[in-house]
């Protein structure tokens, strides 16, 4: 029987939540003893009803505590979950040679989350920055039917071999990209997800290959709006 998974689906179905909620602050989700997966859980977060859950991936190079400062201080002002997943290897399995074992952690962080969580589906974000954000395009456009939001922060390409569901598609890129030229990879990248029927938001900045705190703000408010 042909494994979905080679695909890049998901196989995650929220089940409920069935533990308590974790403290406030970063926490590991014990899905693996190395490069683990970090929740960001904000102060004083109402958990009787649907939580909006923000997955951030990491670029090249990266690991969960580099870009969770970015996204902290939103989710703490406006209430909801920060997922930052770690790669196994240096950047994503999609980078390297197709879905795999990040995948799979992907899916085990986000049964975790929902164990302790009830997830608000229609608020429930695949972002990223550069080889993140190229992650999150090909997982999210892949399992839009689990994915409402997808954020790409100077993304490089799209790996989809199905797309499921019509998730909002928010793609920011700069126009003094030093490694990711942005006529081939921003502009292409909306071109093509707008010629499929795609709700996208496409921003330009003028800035070099980095997170831009103000491009941040804008899609947290494409997110939660």
């Amino acid at each position: 029987m042909f494994d979905p998974s080679l695909l890049g689906r998901l196989s995650f179905v929220p089940a409920g939540p069935s533990q308590a909620p974790l403290t406030p602050g970063r926490n590991r989700l014990g899905i693996a003893d190395e490069r683990d997966a970090v929740l960001f859980v904000p102060s004083g977060l109402d958990t009787h009803k649907p939580v909006p859950l923000f997955v951030m991936f990491h670029g090249a190079g990266g690991f969960p505590e580099k870009v969770l400062p970015f996204i902290e201080e939103h989710a703490e002002r406006d209430k909801f979950l920060v997922l930052a997943p770690h790669s196994l290897y240096p950047t994503w399995d999609i980078v390297i040679g197709g879905s795999g074992p990040d995948l799979e952690r992907l899916d085990r962080a986000l049964a975790e989350v929902s164990a302790h969580y009830p997830i608000d589906l229609a608020r429930l974000a695949f972002a990223g920055f550069s080889d993140g954000a190229s992650y999150a395009l090909s997982i999210g456009i892949t399992n839009g039917d689990i994915a409402s939001h997808v954020i790409a922060f100077s993304g490089g390409f799209m790996s989809v071999f199905t797309q499921e569901g019509a998730p909002k598609v928010f793609i920011a890129h700069g126009l003094r990209d030093e490694q990711l030229p942005i006529e081939t990879s921003g502009r292409a990248n909306a071109a093509k997800l707008k010629a499929a029927g795609y709700d996208v938001h496409y921003i330009e900045f003028n800035g070099l290959h980095a997170i831009q705190p103000a491009i941040v703000g804008m899609a947290i408010e494409f997110f939660l709006g």
